[in-house]
């Protein structure tokens, strides 16, 4: 390669480079008018990508395999400080990763369920990072499932604006250089049913214990009986909760932007 071309690809890379950046910053300051400008009758709904802060399992053991894919598909509180969750995470032949992530800080036990497709599902038991304790406090659902990959984490938020400008706090904090994949605004009563109070608790139970999660997280039973209730009066009121969940998905106004 000669001088001038080597000159012309080092040019290049550092238009892509700024390009990238500059796309990066008008996202976060797309997102930053959003929940200044959102009332708190709407939803915002952000997909943003964070670095994993240092000392977190997950971080550690994605960037040690940046070719590896985890997921985590669900999340239950085992007590106050710990929880249990589901990964899915690449990689043969089954079960390979137990050994290791069992030996990561943070971790409890590690459970390997069965080989899925071109990875395994694995049952984590581990301490509480601080974000759960900050959705816990806002009374709000995590969604699932999560991405990591090289030491990275997608993260979709849906919230109403109070709740959105907390969870964003935190991750400035977490991460100054997070990236915002993408913003939607919807209006609240389009994407939410009117549930009372008491669906409104069950359902956040229901999510956080995996009872929703894909394969299942805990079985009606036990979900009944965390919540010291008979299983068929939790079957009934979950399904009442699923009809209302149907109904607004099919309303017309649920597609406003």
């Amino acid at each position: 390669m000669t001088a001038r071309n080597r000159s012309r690809a080092g040019d290049h890379r550092t238009r892509a480079s700024r390009a990238s950046k500059s796309t990066a910053s008008d996202r976060f300051r797309e997102l930053r008018r959003a929940q200044d400008e959102t009332p708190e009758d709407r939803l915002l709904l952000a997909t943003l990508r964070i670095r994993i802060p240092k000392g977190l399992w997950t971080g550690t053991f994605s960037r040690a395999h940046p070719s590896v894919n985890v997921e985590v598909l669900n999340r239950a509180d085992v007590s106050k400080d710990v929880s249990v969750s589901d990964h899915w995470i690449s990689g043969r032949p089954p079960g390979v990763w137990a050994t290791e992530i069992a030996s990561l800080p943070g971790i409890l036990k590690v459970d390997s369920l069965a080989e899925v497709g071109d990875g395994s599902l694995y049952r984590i038991t581990y301490q509480n990072p601080p974000i759960i304790y900050l959705y816990r406090d806002l009374g709000i659902p995590i969604q699932f499932p999560l991405r990591v990959q090289g030491g990275t984490i997608r993260w979709e938020v849906v919230a109403r604006h109070s709740e959105f400008r907390a969870v964003l706090k935190y991750t400035e904090k977490a991460d100054p250089n997070f990236q915002v994949v993408s913003i939607r605004r919807r209006p609240l009563r389009s994407h939410l049913p009117v549930l009372t109070d008491t669906q409104h608790q069950l359902l956040t139970q229901a999510m956080a214990a995996g009872y929703f999660a894909v394969p299942r997280g805990i079985t009606l039973t036990d979900l009944a009986r965390r919540l010291d209730r008979s299983k068929s009066a939790v079957s009934e009121a979950i399904a009442i909760i699923e009809r209302k969940l149907l109904e607004s998905a099919l309303r017309p106004t649920s597609l406003t932007p």
